[in-house]
């Protein structure tokens, strides 16, 4: 049995965090991210571009009531990247001995 690469963009705990919370509501605020993964706002930024510039999420910025606001939505390649990285995940919970 061999073992199924794992997508190293996903890897990254803080991306697969905001991968996992777009794959339960596909349109997140950056602010909800950021309180739901306890990230700084800055390290959260690096990692959703991270996510962007792999075709994962898009990421659209636009003003409320005078406020920036950044919109982040998951893509089908995001959601197809995710499901093939838990199934490869999940093959190596079910490994035989």
């Amino acid at each position: 049995m061999e073992f199924k690469d794992l997508d190293p963009i996903l890897h990254s705990q803080l991306r697969l965090a905001v991968i996992s919370l777009l794959m339960q509501q596909p349109e997140a605020e950056f602010t909800f991210l950021r309180e739901k993964t306890n990230a700084t706002a800055g390290n959260l930024s690096v990692q959703i571009n991270k996510l962007r510039e792999a075709g994962y999420i898009e990421v659209h910025k636009q003003f409320r009531n005078n406020y920036p606001q950044t919109i982040c939505r998951i893509t089908s390649l995001g959601k197809q990247a995710f499901q093939k990285y838990v199934n490869n995940l999940q093959s190596y919970l079910h490994l035989k001995k």
